[in-house]
């Protein structure tokens, strides 16, 4: 076979003398290559740019051709930027081209090819200018872009970055914008107008099409002001962005070389039905009729100041761990050396006023406190407080720390002091937590934490709380060692006082410590995330406790808490403390024994079942195997069954070396409370995603009011204007300090959404008292993320995506399916998708037999209208309190309808009840796509 060079159709047989496609003649074409190219040249193979010898016909290294190589033939493929789509044959041209070259329609100028002026790319430069040298002149009924001739209405400030808003293409008028002609709009438009309304009135009412299962389109919010002509002018810096859009062909006196049938009709850009001229909202979307004027001023007002911006303001690169590390050790450290300076210029002892040797250091109420019996008689430095063994050895802040160093004192931190054996483990890991790694003369001292997933460097003195006999009364180390009582002195400053530590999960602590990613794997049925584990998976769990302590991950272990029932005398005979905290320090699977070894932070009551010190279960070789020492107080090795039996969670701590890290504050806004976050994924990686709420140990434990949280992943197309795409991993929702999720990445763009919604309806109005939050994200590889403005309805898509997915889906009748994600989820979602063309469902969700829930509706009884061909979150309930229990009752009764009103079921004229106006963003009706 030979290729034609005229047409590349390569697959012309050899004794044939012309092209089969384009019928030229292979001796022009030969001679043709003979001209361009002398016989003794070499050529370059354009696929790997190696230069062959001119007798080979085809690229030695690649194979590539040798006839593409040295060919002039224009490369006719159009790229993202360089096409128009026809409305007609959908066929993609160039955009010097004013006609389709398949079927000669001319180019429509819609609403689409209006947008293209302001698109952007990825980078945050504008296609404009490739664009403006060949866009045709419009037709009359299309859309223009001016230069501003009259009023300028000056925008409020646009948060940056943000996102375009995409909408669906209007077509031009007296085309329904589908993808392809359709026989009944044709047949349609050679109807009188009348009678083409009154065909419109008269179609069929008893089909509902398909189930489809991709999230909806945008359908822009109904609050968007509208104008017939709008003019926008936004000052940014010095230079001012000005741009005017006109819409025509939208109204009923759009133009007037518009066909009489196309007049007394306007077409929605929202999801392009055709709707008589009297509507002012479309009759399907209830969008508004100027509904594309203030888009596209938006769009192109938002375009004026991002081109202004370079991609380094808005978007962040993760970075090696290690690097941030000693980057805030080194600031520290010269605030540090400024402090030290000064007491040695005025021979004084550091005394840190933020946190001073005072009862409001030790308690919520300090006066309370006191009367109840404060046992903190006095504060001493370390050289004045008395301990077992006297002056001798001198004190100092490590001496080889080991888990067996810590001992607890009066105060319930054991979560912490749990994780600090677990810390302990690694002698690195605790030099990584105290800056300040040698005694200081002048008392000061620095300690690194994560607070709430964000790091900190926190100064504290030398004085330590102590009794009237001079002995510490909180946590110590033996061995006269420092950083136990310094690391719980830090914990205590960042969260108020000392009476913040009490009670906790050593989750908490891990995270705190390390900074690291961390999860908790549950041990009990009743803790399970998801409604379609019944039973525990024995094997995995324990597949993925030898796998964690094989990679040197921490670990600690709850016993007898969460929904645990607990016999207290049962725990006590066994040696166990329940609603406790332990150290997993060592898992083996031995001569067909699984076994754990544990420690009590307390360092003396252990474990007097089977595998404890004393149990006949020991043989000699087992012993010199896995206690080569002898027993150790409050360290014991326990079955894997028992630890099932008696614990509810065991929490892995991810540290790893190597890692990148970056991390993001967000505000969760009630009403609309959605964080989002583009990533970039450059080459395929491992991530981890964890999210935190902050100042949870801030305020006494009645006070606290923990969200709901969860983090879901997306995968998007267009990182100028993301939107939903298909669902790739999402955390458990739970009302916790933090969540999180894991999942191997590849190349490609993604968006991260964080969600929170029980305090949307809390009264709380003043922006600086919205609940923050931090994204921490670790991997394996470098990433780049950017926080963006999500569009008005990227909630509700997000829902939308995340119960078709995840929910149980529930058939209603024909037409109609109900998705619920219950079990697993800290509450419930509701979602009811209509299939009907021409059919309204009501909805009517009675939740008032709940109890300890709140709904972002703000009622437990709602009714909606949903529109035909839509889906519509119906109800969010969400756990109010993370420690009490909750129930939920809920009770679906729906119905058909002709019209959009609820008629009996509501007010008059009312399509919601309650009002869904200020929570449009989750719960507005979104078309089916």
């Amino acid at each position: 076979m030979w290729t034609c060079i005229k047409c590349s159709y390569a697959y012309n047989r050899l004794w044939l003398q012309t092209c089969e496609m384009c019928e030229a003649k292979v001796e022009q074409q030969q001679q043709q290559q003979q001209a361009e190219t002398p016989r003794d040249e070499p050529w370059t193979c354009k696929k790997c740019t190696l230069v062959n010898y001119s007798t080979a016909m085809a690229c030695v290294v690649c194979g590539g051709s040798k006839l593409k190589s040295i060919s002039s033939i224009e490369d006719m493929t159009l790229r993202k930027g360089e096409f128009w789509t026809c409305s007609h044959c959908t066929l993609k041209n160039s955009l010097h081209s004013p006609v389709c070259s398949a079927c000669k329609s001319l180019r429509q100028p819609q609403l689409s090819m209006a947008m293209e002026a302001v698109r952007e790319r990825p980078d945050g430069q504008s296609y404009e200018e490739q664009d403006a040298s060949a866009a045709p002149g419009g037709s009359s009924g299309g859309v223009e872009v001016k230069t501003p001739t009259s009023l300028n209405l000056p925008l409020p400030p646009v948060s940056l970055p943000m996102p375009l808003l995409q909408i669906p293409a209007a077509s031009a008028p007296g085309h329904r914008g589908s993808r392809s002609p359709s026989p009944r709009m044709q047949q349609q438009q050679q109807l009188p107008p009348l009678q083409q309304q009154q065909q419109l009135q008269q179609r069929s009412s008893s089909g509902a099409i398909p189930k489809r299962h991709s999230t909806g389109g945008s359908i822009v919010p109904r609050n968007i002001s509208i104008a017939g002509l709008a003019s926008y002018n936004i000052q940014q810096g010095q230079g001012v962005a000005s741009a005017s859009v006109a819409v025509a062909g939208v109204g009923p006196t759009a133009s007037s070389s518009s066909s009489s049938s196309t007049a007394k009709k306007w077409q929605c850009p929202a999801c392009t039905y055709e709707n008589c001229a009297a509507s002012v909202v479309c009759d399907i979307c209830s969008s508004p009729r100027g509904l594309a004027t203030a888009v596209l001023g938006e769009a192109l007002a938002r375009k004026s100041i991002r081109v202004a911006l370079t991609p380094a303001d808005i978007r962040q690169e993760s970075k090696l761990m290690e690097n941030l590390r000693q980057l805030e050790e080194t600031e520290a450290l010269t605030k540090w050396q400024n402090i030290i300076q000064y007491c040695r210029d005025n021979n004084e002892l550091f005394v840190d006023d933020s946190f001073p040797p005072a009862p409001k250091s030790l308690y919520y109420n300090p006066a309370g406190g006191a009367a109840e019996g404060n046992p903190v008689v006095q504060w001493r430095r370390p050289h004045e407080i008395n301990c077992d063994g006297g002056a001798y050895p001198p004190w100092a802040v490590f001496r080889t720390p080991l888990p067996s160093d810590i001992c607890q004192g009066v105060l319930g931190n054991c979560w912490l002091l749990s994780a600090l054996a677990v810390l302990a483990e690694r002698e690195d890991l605790v030099k990584e937590v105290l800056v300040t790694k040698e005694i200081c003369g002048q008392g000061a001292y620095q300690v690194r934490l994560c607070k709430d997933g964000k790091w900190t460097t926190v100064l504290v003195d030398d004085l330590l709380p102590c009794d009237k006999r001079g002995h510490l009364v909180y946590s110590q180390a033996k061995r006269k060692q420092l950083w136990v009582p310094l690391i719980e002195k830090a914990v205590a400053k960042i969260h108020g006082c000392y009476e913040a530590l009490v009670s906790g999960r050593a989750i908490e602590g891990l995270a705190t410590l390390t900074g690291a990613p961390c999860e908790s794997i549950p041990l009990q049925a009743s803790s399970l995330p998801m409604p379609s584990e019944d039973e525990l998976d024995k094997d995995l769990i324990w597949a993925q406790l030898l796998s964690s302590r094989c990679v040197r991950f921490l670990m600690g272990a709850s016993c007898g808490g969460g929904n645990m029932k607990v016999d207290e005398e049962e725990y006590q005979q066994k040696g166990l403390r329940p609603r406790h905290a332990y150290s997993v320090l060592d898992v083996k699977d031995i001569q067909g024994h699984r076994l754990l070894k544990l420690r009590n932070p307390w360092g003396h009551y252990s474990w007097r079942g089977d595998w404890s010190d004393d149990s006949s279960l020991w043989t000699d070789d087992l012993r010199d195997a896995l206690m080569p020492h002898g027993a150790s107080e409050g360290v014991f090795w326990i079955s894997f069954e028992d630890v099932l039996n008696y614990f509810d969670c065991i929490d892995i701590c991810k540290v790893r070396s190597g890692w990148n890290e970056v991390r993001l504050q967000g505000t969760l806004q009630p009403l609309c409370s959605i964080s989002c976050v583009l990533l970039t994924v450059l080459e395929p990686t491992e991530a981890e995603f964890t999210l935190f709420q902050e100042g949870q140990r801030n305020s006494e434990k009645s006070q606290r009011s923990q969200l709901d949280l969860c983090v879901v992943i997306f995968r998007t197309r267009s990182p100028a204007a993301p939107e939903i795409g298909r669902l790739v991993e999402h955390s458990k929702r739970q009302v916790r300090g933090f969540v999180g999720c894991h999942k191997m990445l590849e190349r490609d763009i993604y968006l991260l959404v964080c969600l929170a919604f029980n305090h949307w309806h809390t009264g709380i109005e003043d922006p600086h008292q919205y609940p923050q939050c931090i994204l921490a994200i670790h991997s394996s590889k470098r990433l780049l993320v950017e926080q963006i403005s999500p569009s008005p309805h990227l909630l509700a898509d997000a829902i939308i995506s995340l119960t078709l997915t995840k929910g149980q889906r529930h058939e209603g009748r024909e037409g109609m399916t109900a998705y619920y994600l219950t079990k697993g989820w800290a509450g419930l979602v509701v979602m009811v998708e209509n299939r009907h063309e021409n059919k309204w469902i009501h909805v009517k969700c009675d939740c008032q037999e709940s109890y300890n829930v709140v709904s972002t509706r703000g009622e437990l009884k709602t009714v909606d209208s949903v529109p035909p061909l839509q889906r519509q979150v119906i109800i969010v309930l969400t756990q109010l309190e993370g420690s009490g229990g909750f129930s939920i009752a809920h009770r679906l009764t729906h119905r058909l309808a002709n019209s959009r009103g609820l008629h009996d079921w509501g007010p008059p004229g009312a399509t919601h009840c309650p009002p869904i106006e200020n929570v449009h963003g989750l719960h507005a009706p979104r078309l089916i796509t």
